[in-house]
C-alpha cells in the first residue's frame, strides 16, 4: 500500500495530502494510516466487506430438501432444514456482533498502524471460517459430534481475542482518540474477554458432556455480557 510521505516539521515541499495519510508501507510497516485519509477508508471498507461476505456465505450451508420432504411441515422438519437454519441465524447474529465490535474499536482510534492491520487481518481471516464451522455444527450428520462444536468455539473465541489485540495495539501505539487510564483499560479488557472465555470454557463441556450441552452453555453470554458491561462502566 503506497502513500505520499506525511508532512513533518523540517520537511520542505511536502504537505500532508488528503488522500495519503501514511508513509510508504514498503519503507515503514509501522506507519500510521490516519483517519482522515482515503487509505483509512479503503482499509475499513475492506474489513467491512469480509464481514459482509462471511454473512452471505452462511446461506450456502443450507441444503435444499428433497421434493418429497416438502409434502408437509413434519417431513420438512425431519429433513434437518430447521437445524441448518438455526445455525445460519446463530452465526448471522454472531458475525454481526463481531462486526459491530470491530467498528467500535476502529471508531476509537485516530488511525491504524501495521501491527493493528495484521491483527485485524487475523480477526477477519477467522471470520471467513465461521461459515465453515457453522456448517459443521448445523449439519444433521455432524451436529451431534463434539469436534464441530469445539472448532466453532475456538473460531469465535479466536476472532474475539484478535479484536481485543487490535485495540490493545492501538492503545500501546498512542492512537486512542480519547486516551484511557490503566484502570479504564483493564475494565474494558475484562469485559471484552468474557465472550472468548465463555466459548473456550464450553470446549471441555462439549468433550465431556456433549455438543448440545456446550451450545446451551453459550447462552450464559445473554446474562454475563450485560452484567460485565455494567461492571466495566462502574470500574472505569
Amino acid at each position: 500500500m503506497n502513500g505520499a510521505s506525511a508532512g513533518t516539521p523540517g520537511t520542505e515541499g511536502h504537505g500532508r495530502s488528503d488522500d495519503d495519510g501514511a508513509k510508504n508501507y514498503g519503507d515503514d510497516d509501522n506507519a500510521v494510516i490516519h483517519r482522515d485519509s482515503s487509505e483509512f477508508d479503503r482499509g475499513l471498507s475492506f474489513f467491512d466487506a469480509i464481514y459482509g461476505f462471511a454473512v452471505t456465505l452462511l446461506i450456502a450451508n443450507v441444503d435444499l430438501p428433497r421434493a418429497q420432504e416438502w409434502q408437509d411441515l413434519s417431513s420438512l422438519a425431519e429433513s434437518g432444514l430447521g437445524q441448518q437454519l438455526f445455525g445460519v441465524i446463530l452465526s448471522f447474529v454472531v458475525i454481526c456482533v463481531l462486526w459491530r465490535v470491530n467498528v467500535r474499536i476502529i471508531s476509537k482510534m485516530t488511525g491504524l498502524d501495521g501491527p493493528m492491520l495484521v491483527a485485524n487481518l487475523v480477526a477477519t481471516g477467522l471470520v471467513i471460517l465461521v461459515p465453515f464451522t457453522t456448517d459443521a455444527i448445523s449439519d444433521p450428520e455432524t451436529s451431534g459430534l463434539a469436534l464441530p462444536t469445539v472448532l466453532y468455539a475456538v473460531n469465535i473465541a479466536g476472532v474475539s481475542l484478535a479484536q481485543s489485540t487490535v485495540y490493545q495495539l492501538g492503545r500501546r501505539a498512542g492512537l486512542e482518540r480519547h486516551p484511557t487510564s490503566s484502570r479504564q483499560n483493564l475494565a474494558a479488557l475484562s469485559d471484552a474477554l468474557v465472550t472468548p472465555a465463555v466459548f473456550l470454557c464450553s470446549i471441555p463441556v462439549a468433550l465431556t458432556i456433549g455438543a448440545s450441552a456446550a451450545q446451551l452453555f453459550w447462552l450464559v453470554l445473554v446474562v454475563l455480557l450485560p452484567v460485565s458491561g455494567r461492571m466495566s462502566t462502574r470500574l472505569a
